[in-house]
């Protein structure tokens, strides 16, 4: 068991390394956004105008280089999907527990059109917060109204107590009903576990550490241990429910600092560990997080929060398991470069992200900041960093079993083109089966470097793809290969075209 973890650590630095193409953009990258609801961008909108919104937006994304969409469908016990258990968001309607009128699903409706376009979809929920201040009326169907002893109030707002192992088992029953009944390529959570502090106010746990103490005289100690049970328990209810849905984290920036603990970043500020009881490398090193995407909203030159400093002390500490980066759009386009103060930080971020193998990607913070380009961001991805398709990291962890090559590789004239065909490859097992192709491009006498993205002309769902016909007299290599639901590439199947 030793040897085979090893050999798939070697296998996973390896993997990322080799990723690189003589260009400098990798042929595996998470390029993510994440897709807000408690902004009130849905709040009471009409169905067919948050759709045409999200189709245009995932369009623009798509055109941006964009993979991977997290979206909110729970902020606050509620629900932006036809829940058995919580209420509709207000976020949504306008009134927690008012239906949409004509009735729709957005979580399953973000699943259609993410996957339409060849995008992973995560389902982002909140785990602990029940009630936000804007919030002024609970839905009867909302859990506090069935169950208020679980429940503490804290800076105005309403938080599962941490401490109730029926808070652990209520969320992982959430979490268990999304997984099974959605086709989601992830659930993630962001940086809510236990509260940020509000000064002066003590979190009101006292009755829950008396009960379950559990044997510890620290009360941190025990608060972190709450939330560390509660990772470790909804990893294994994903897992249970299907062992291809990954489970990923979105932290606070900063794990905890040097002066707190010497293996700490050289950063001033809240702290992880210390301030909200969320102890992010335990939860890495141990495996029960499938990829971790710090939020390095700072930028290069923060006095308190450096983001060089920040993103070099993640590659160091946190590299067991995919590290991406959450990206401030806003501030990176609004701070200098403090090399060249007449560009903003894209080029100097995007070039230190890069450079650091253990970094595998990042997260756009928000997306529509992407979408309106501000600050020539979107611009700057579509043509330079994600000028080049990529497809998403493996998680060997998971499942590093390749699913077998494509069949029936051929060309054939149409009333629509010039197509290429295949067929899907045999499977014995859902794991196994696959989910994407990619369609790779060469000249005549080309060498087939499969780790070079440029040549990736396509990466799709679909058995076929349409050939762009020239003069019928120059010949290409066109190599085709399957991706599993956890994206393990096979091996190609090529043939030779004139087009």
């Amino acid at each position: 068991m030793k040897l085979r973890n090893l050999w798939l650590a070697m296998a996973f630095v390896f993997g990322i390394c080799a990723a690189y193409a003589q260009n400098g953009s990798p042929k595996r990258e998470f390029r993510g956004a994440w897709i807000q609801c408690v902004n009130g961008q849905f709040q009471g909108v009409p169905a067919e105008q948050i759709k045409k919104t999200l189709e245009s937006q995932l369009d623009n994304l798509k055109g941006a280089g964009i993979n991977a969409i997290i979206f909110q469908v729970r902020a606050e016990a509620d629900a932006l999907y036809k829940s058995p258990y919580e209420p509709w968001s207000r976020f949504l309607t306008g009134v927690q527990g008012k239906a949409p009128s004509p009735v729709w699903d957005p979580l399953q409706f973000m699943v259609e059109e993410c996957h339409k376009r060849d995008m992973e979809i995560h389902a982002w929920i909140n785990p602990y917060r029940a009630k936000t201040k804007g919030t002024t009326a609970l839905s009867p169907l909302h859990p506090y109204n069935k169950h208020p002893e679980w429940f503490v109030e804290y800076a105005g707002q309403l938080y599962f107590d941490p401490g109730l192992p029926e808070s652990r088992k209520y969320i992982c029953k959430i979490v268990r009903d999304i997984v099974t009944r959605y086709d989601i390529d992830a659930i993630h959570m962001d940086d809510y576990f236990y509260p940020y502090p509000n000064a002066g106010e003590k979190f009101p746990d006292d009755l829950s550490f008396a009960a379950y103490g559990r044997g510890f005289t620290d009360r941190g100690d025990w608060r972190r241990d709450n939330v560390n049970v509660l990772i470790k328990e909804i990893h294994e209810t994903v897992r249970a429910a299907k062992p291809w849905v990954k489970f990923g984290v979105s932290p606070f920036g900063i794990y905890r600092n040097k002066k707190s603990n010497p293996n700490g970043s050289n950063t001033n500020g809240l702290q992880n560990y210390d301030d909200l009881y969320a102890d992010v490398l335990l939860w890495v090193n141990n495996g029960w997080v499938d990829y971790n995407i710090p939020q390095i909203y700072w930028e290069i030159g923060h006095p308190a929060a450096d983001y060089e400093t920040l993103i070099r002390w993640w590659a160091k500490n946190a590299a067991a398991r995919p590290l991406y980066i959450g990206q401030d759009v806003v501030r990176t386009v609004t701070k200098p470069d403090l090399m060249n103060p007449n560009q903003s930080q894209i080029p100097a971020k995007y070039n230190l992200q890069r450079s650091l193998p253990a970094v595998q990607g990042s997260c756009q913070w928000y997306a529509a900041a992407v979408v309106e380009n501000k600050g020539n961001y979107r611009d700057m991805l579509a043509n330079k960093y994600h000028k080049y398709p990529a497809l998403w990291p493996a998680s060997p962890f998971m499942d590093d079993e390749t699913p077998k090559k494509v069949r029936k590789l051929k060309p054939v004239w149409t009333a629509d083109g010039y197509i290429l065909f295949w067929t899907a490859p045999k499977a014995k097992h859902e794991m196994d089966e696959a989910k994407h192709y990619v369609v790779y491009r060469f000249l005549r006498k080309e060498k087939v470097n499969l780790d070079d993205p440029s040549h990736i002309v396509a990466i799709t769902h679909n058995e076929f793809y349409k050939l762009p016909y020239e003069d019928g007299k120059t010949k290409y290599r066109y190599v085709v290969t399957a991706l599993d639901r956890l994206h393990n590439e096979s091996k190609p199947v090529s043939k030779k075209i004139k087009l």
